[in-house]
């Protein structure tokens, strides 16, 4: 009988670091790994794409794949098992996912075994933002190990405050404090959790927008950061991308009032996404606020 594909689902809220977590993953890595995203995500990409019908595949160092749902969940899986052939599966959902629903889908998939749900909680945004949504609250609980990550900017206190509520969630998790999601990758696999009961709800619409940019021009970075940072709308607490300044490209990330830009070696056009509730009505202000930063 053929074995079955572990595979490790990470969730976690926008901006918690997930693909913090994958990049980290896949810099360790000892297997070949199929990382699957939504979306192509912040994760360098520059080898050749294969297009398929549910997924798009693009090979990574070391064997390892990295690939876009393009199609239905259950049928991309199915073509990556095909086409790719990894050892392990990696799946990161979209922050506003919750994961109750990716498990239910995985009982129509017996080639699949789950090993672990890996929640990633920004303790930052725990200790200014206490009251946890109805997503929050499920990645939480259906974590298996949950990292509490971005430790270095909270208090002791807060600490302790952010690891009671947790286990008063979910007290089966597995706790590790992280910065940067740094972690011991060994302790992430293997883990074989117990199947666990997931109830079927309706997901609702959370009112969850986003909008994108893109340009070929170059900006002005102290422009950038005066002008959209520095009144950015309290509606936006995400935003990411990549943005070209005269000084090269970086990789931007915002979360809840933090921005950090990460310089990168290839040169790419600007290509920013703004995600909170109700920015559509947000697109024109912040778009003209861009171009006022052009050089």
């Amino acid at each position: 009988m053929k074995s079955k594909t572990p595979l490790t689902v990470i969730t976690g809220y926008l901006g918690s670091g997930k693909t913090t977590l994958l990049r980290h993953i896949l810099a360790n890595a000892d297997k070949k790994l199929a990382i699957v995203m939504n979306e192509f995500g912040d994760i360098a990409i520059d080898s050749k794409i294969i297009k398929g019908k549910n997924v798009d595949i693009a090979e990574l160092a070391g064997g390892c794949v990295c690939c876009s749902l393009t199609g239905e969940f259950e049928y991309a899986v199915k073509e990556i098992l095909e086409k790719a052939k990894p050892e392990w599966i990696v799946l990161e959902t979209t922050g506003t996912a919750e994961p109750d629903a990716i498990l239910l889908n995985l009982d129509n998939l017996p080639e699949i075994r789950l090993d672990a749900v890996i929640t990633i909680a920004d303790a930052d945004s725990m200790a200014r933002f206490p009251e946890l949504g109805r997503i929050g609250y499920v990645q939480i609980e259906m974590g298996d190990i949950v990292l509490i990550n971005k430790t270095d900017l909270v208090s002791k206190k807060q600490l302790e405050e952010i690891e009671k509520k947790i286990k008063e969630i979910n007290p089966r998790a597995v706790l590790f404090r992280t910065q940067k999601c740094n972690i011991d990758t060994d302790m992430l696999f293997g883990i074989d959790a117990e199947k666990r009961e997931v109830k079927k709800h309706i997901h609702k619409d959370k009112g969850i927008e986003y909008f994108s940019f893109s340009s070929k021009d170059v900006f002005n970075r102290e422009k950038f950061e005066d002008i959209v940072l520095g009144n950015m709308p309290e509606e936006i607490y995400r935003a990411k991308g990549f943005i070209t300044f005269k000084e090269g490209t970086f990789l931007f990330n915002y979360v809840a009032g933090r921005a950090s830009f990460e310089k990168f070696k290839s040169r790419k056009n600007t290509e920013l996404v703004f995600i909170g509730s109700g920015v559509k009505k947000k697109e024109k202000e912040i778009i003209n606020k861009l171009l006022k930063c052009k050089i």
